[in-house]
């Protein structure tokens, strides 16, 4: 009698009259599905069953079923890839269906560390991405671009105490494809042809209203450079771009236009608007003493138009925490060191 394949989202089969295959199959449905399966690891090759069943399941499969994909020597050794990565970790468990399984193994091949796998696993099962642009989101290193919090107002912090997640500190518009010396009218133009580049890079809950937007006040006319609505945090959201470092005169214009869109343009049923200065470069010293004083909500966020170099963005990121670890052991003293090697040790496993 011809084996029966038992079809099972996503496209995993079990050939269910060979034992041999469907002791390694029920390892992949475990992993995938969540179903209860026998592991197969290196620990447990040495079983008889073991030798040769990939080769030979892999054969058999492109003969009993040629049109199915993904069921190569080199895909099955994936599947079991991902399930020796995640086994036993409850949070990739309850979000690893909503990614598509090829997302699943650009983060395999990509990602470094757990941490990493996590943060974009995360990333795609809230906003889908394709692998197109998943794997731009990695090569620029959003993963070590999103340590370092945004600086913001303490008006903004008060208004919305979540705002260091929705926003970072620095930004990678490398996407725009503009060359040195770009002007603003370079940058806003470019930004409004690749929207939805530009709504990947800072947040599926932005929409798009205007560029230019106007506002009037008394008898002149001002003009946003970009205005956004954001859904989460329900207000709207200007942007002032600027080609050039971080000015504090920048935030008092901005200030006046935050005033114009909450006097004349925001709903009442909407928060207060809240404003980014995207500059291209700032001292951060300098970007602290013109928020402390500040009562606008507003912050202040670096962006590049290259594709950042990812071994910068992991010494920064080194060096980020390396300054956490000083400052929290200043602190708190030897307590911390328990906390560091719980991390570590957890980390590992």
């Amino acid at each position: 009698m011809a084996a029966r394949p038992l079809l099972l989202e996503p496209a995993i089969i079990i050939v269910d009259n060979d034992p041999g295959c469907a002791a390694y199959i029920s390892n992949i449905v475990s992993a995938v599905l969540g179903v209860r399966a026998t592991i197969f690891s290196e620990k447990n090759q040495a079983l008889d069953w073991c030798e040769g069943t990939v080769d030979k399941l892999a054969e058999y499969l492109a003969k009993s079923v040629p049109d199915s994909k993904g069921f190569s020597r080199r895909g099955l050794y994936r599947m079991r890839q991902f399930y020796e990565t995640y086994a036993g970790n409850k949070i990739v468990s309850a979000m690893r269906t909503q990614l598509a399984w090829t997302n699943h193994l650009i983060i395999l091949s990509k990602a470094k560390t757990g941490k990493e796998r996590e943060f974009y696993i995360r990333l795609c099962a809230g906003n889908p991405l394709s692998s197109r642009d998943l794997e731009h989101q990695i090569d620029s290193g959003m993963f070590e671009r999103s340590i370092a919090k945004p600086k913001v107002s303490a008006v903004l912090t008060q208004l919305h105490p979540g705002i260091p997640d929705v926003f970072r500190d620095y930004y990678s518009l490398d996407f725009l494809g503009l060359p040195d010396g770009h002007s603003e009218a370079d940058l806003r133009k470019a930004i409004v042809r690749s929207l939805k580049n530009f709504v990947i890079e800072f947040g599926r809950d932005f929409a798009f209203i205007g560029e230019e937007y106007r506002v009037q006040v008394g008898l002149k006319d001002f003009f946003l450079d970009l205005l956004f609505y954001h859904r989460e945090l329900r207000c709207l959201v200007a942007f002032e771009l600027k080609i050039d470092e971080f000015k504090p005169e920048y935030l008092g214009k901005l200030s006046f236009y935050l005033e114009a869109l909450d006097r004349d343009v925001k709903k009442p049923h909407e928060n207060p608007s809240i404003g980014i200065i995207l500059c291209k470069g700032k001292d951060d010293e300098v970007v602290e003493y013109a928020l402390s004083r500040t009562l606008s909500p507003a912050a202040i966020a670096d962006y590049a138009t290259k594709l950042p170099d990812k071994r910068l963005l992991q010494e920064k990121l080194h060096e980020f925490f390396e300054t956490g670890v000083r400052e929290a052991r200043a602190e708190y003293g030897g307590k911390i060191n328990d906390i560091i090697r719980f991390n570590a040790d957890k980390e590992k496993a």
